[in-house]
């Protein structure tokens, strides 16, 4: 992989056919398609395909919405989805020509259902992701689109359209959001609980405060304030086509303003517990899986727990150190379940050894991995009982079902695996497993008298880190020094 190319961490895909079921139900698609079906008769369609008055209407009434003021936007919405992603197809005639000069509800074309209504109802469940994803990508240029009613003021009575007095930046905006998502799908790679709200303040401040800045300051905290209502208006956009589930921020907690900018409806106060009231967002299944889609389309390493099912063990052991926990324990499980107990093992016991600076992290995922193993795999396990990189965490296995004639370890072998183990801690360890490893550390010196005396005589290649490591995090001074010291002789005895 190029050390250039960014890389996500791994996140659980629902399978396709659930993920399909998702996008046919989500309602701007449902609508969609019902007015697509609607037209079989032919539907009459403006310069846009859009719909004229008379049929925009009829399609509101046939979708339900008549009694909704907003019918007829909703309608419009999913009307123009059905367009853009091929539901209907549209046939000018000749009234298209100088259509220029025609009235705003000129009939200029007939619109019918179109190709990819079938794959709906016959197609596999990539045809429907496929079109989703499309509608996907007109609903995401719709949601960093300027304000529509800035734009009709510019054009009233005869105005001229002015981008730049919008305040807008089409590519600023598709950016932010981007942006936005990219950090709902982080958040849901890392939730160990599946489909965890994200408060809508704590999003736009991840995109809009630096890490290194303390106490963020009012100009800061209003730049926040506005990307919240930004993101509050994209999220309304971006929910009924099933991309995030969204709890709107309360319109309570905003001000209305008149035309000088003073305020006639103040916010209400907020307390601490009614901070969902400020908005809830997280990505649903199908918005996981569009995010990576489109991350993969700009070249992000972002994986999926199943990716390497059908790769080698050297390449799952290199890879699932860097997973999260949970992660790495359901990448193992898939990649176990199609293969025999005893030949995975053996592929993992391979592939664990070897003194270079990963193979610590190897052998502590080799582990994690055979413990998920059926005892059918006894033999290769006790294949390697003598092995120096493996004889240690064979016997482990073998001890903890409860299998007889397992032969004791030398002491050479103990020592030797536990450096291995805690170099393996050390080299994926972050400020939590740090301070696990102190309580690790602090334990063997106690149980064993001689420690450091025994461990810098190891043949381990990071006998001499481990002994540094134990310097620095070791809570008593002596002991520390003693670790320190140890190290030395270990460097000295390594560079001879």
């Amino acid at each position: 992989m190029s050390a250039d190319r960014p890389t996500m961490p791994p996140v659980r895909l629902h399978p396709e056919a659930e993920l399909a079921r998702a996008a046919l139900s989500a309602p701007l698609l449902a609508r969609a398609a019902r007015l697509a079906r609607w037209a079989e008769g032919g539907v009459p369609v403006g310069a846009g395909g859009e719909l004229v008055e008379k049929s925009l209407a009829a399609a509101t009434e046939h979708l339900g919405l008549a009694a909704d003021e907003d019918g007829p936007a909703y309608t419009a919405e999913a009307w123009q989805l059905a367009v853009d992603t091929g539901l209907v197809e549209i046939a000018e005639d000749g009234a298209a020509d100088g259509g220029a000069d025609l009235p705003d509800d000129a009939v200029v074309g007939t619109a019918t259902p179109g190709e990819e209504l079938s794959l709906l109802t016959s197609g596999s469940p990539q045809d429907v992701l496929e079109i989703w994803l499309g509608g996907m990508e007109t609903v995401l240029a719709d949601a960093v689109a300027p304000d529509l009613s800035e734009i009709a003021e510019q054009l009233a009575d005869g105005g001229e359209l002015d981008l730049d007095a919008l305040d807008w930046n089409p590519e600023e905006e598709a950016e932010l959001l981007d942006g936005i998502l990219g950090n709902l799908y982080l958040l849901s790679a890392l939730n160990e609980v599946p489909g965890q709200d994200v408060p809508l303040p704590a999003l736009a401040a991840s995109m809009i405060i630096p890490e290194d800045m303390d106490e963020p300051t009012d100009a800061v905290l209003e730049e926040v304030s506005e990307a919240m209502m930004r993101l509050d208006d994209q999220f309304r956009v971006l929910e009924p086509i099933g991309l995030v589930a969204y709890r709107p921020v309360d319109e309570a907690l905003i001000e209305e303003l008149d035309e000088d900018g003073e305020t006639v409806s103040p916010a209400e106060p907020l307390a601490d517990e009614d901070v969902a009231r400020y908005g809830m967002v997280r990505l649903t299944p199908l918005g996981v899986w569009a995010v990576r889609t489109r991350m993969l389309d700009a070249g992000v390493d972002a994986p999926a727990v199943g990716d390497l099912a059908d790769k080698g063990a050297d390449v799952l052991l290199e890879a699932v150190p860097d997973y999260p926990e949970a992660m790495a324990q359901a990448e193992s499980e898939q990649w176990l379940a199609a293969r025999a107990p005893l030949d995975a093992a053996r592929d993992l016991l391979a592939a664990a050894r070897g003194d270079d600076p990963r193979g610590p992290l190897r052998r502590l995922a080799a582990q994690q991995a055979l413990s998920l193993v059926a005892a059918e795999a006894e033999p290769a396990l006790r294949e390697v009982l003598d092995d120096r990189h493996l004889g240690g965490l064979a016997r482990v296995w073998l001890a903890e079902r409860g299998l007889p004639g397992i032969p004791e370890p030398s002491q050479e072998m103990v020592f030797w695996l536990t450096v291995d183990t805690i170099a393996a801690q050390l080299g994926g360890a972050d400020e939590e497993a740090a301070a696990e490893l102190r309580e690790l550390i602090e334990g063997l010196t106690a149980q064993h008298s001689g420690f450091f005396d025994a461990v810098w005589r190891v043949d381990h290649p990071a006998a001499a880190d481990v002994l540094e490591a134990m310097g620095r995090l070791h809570p008593d001074r002596k002991a520390a020094k003693e670790a320190r010291k140890a190290a030395f002789k270990a460097r000295s005895r390594q560079s001879a």
